[in-house]
């Protein structure tokens, strides 16, 4: 229901305390979230370097198409990174939605018979200030994965952000 500009008026100029909608001017945010999902049980299903490259880059226009501009879209063949702005519209478990489903059929359209999304993800905060290293950190997935697998990845993500989570569903 919209309040009545009148009595907002009459209210403010009684010094009254009411819920005035039409009264903020703006609503303002920077939620930068680094989103971390993999493919069914960690299976390399975006081999090779034109599948991936492409992979990310329909991410990123589905990304901007959802008012969600993405600093960096990366990972390998059995997982995605993304630091995107999320929108002050957007919740993230409706963007991974609409991320997953429309690249899932895109990748089918690509040849990508058996190509599955695994059905959770991470969501994780990033301050502006660590914006860059988060950007350096998904730069450099294809090195850092020749010591560390995604499974050791993942969970130090979760440890680090101290999220409790259940090592028999976390996977699925």
């Amino acid at each position: 229901m919209e309040p009545n500009n009148d009595v907002a008026l009459k209210a403010r100029d009684n010094n009254a305390c009411i819920c005035c909608y039409d009264c903020v001017p703006q609503s303002l945010s920077c939620l930068l979230t680094h989103l971390i999902f993999s493919t069914k049980n960690r299976e390399p299903l975006l081999a090779g370097k034109d599948l991936q490259h492409s992979a990310h880059a329909y991410l990123a226009t589905v990304l901007n198409d959802r008012k969600c501009p993405p600093l960096i879209v990366g990972g390998i063949a059995n997982h995605v990174h993304i630091l995107c702005r999320l929108a002050k519209t957007e919740c993230v478990s409706n963007l991974m939605e609409h991320l997953k489903a429309s690249s899932w059929k895109w990748l089918k359209t690509q040849g990508s018979s058996i190509f599955s999304w695994q059905r959770g993800c991470g969501a994780f905060s990033v301050s502006q200030s660590q914006a860059d290293s988060v950007v350096a950190y998904i730069q450099n997935q294809e090195e850092h994965h020749r010591t560390v697998t995604f499974e050791e990845e993942y969970r130090s993500f979760l440890q680090g952000y101290r999220v409790t989570f259940d090592e028999l569903y976390v996977w699925d």
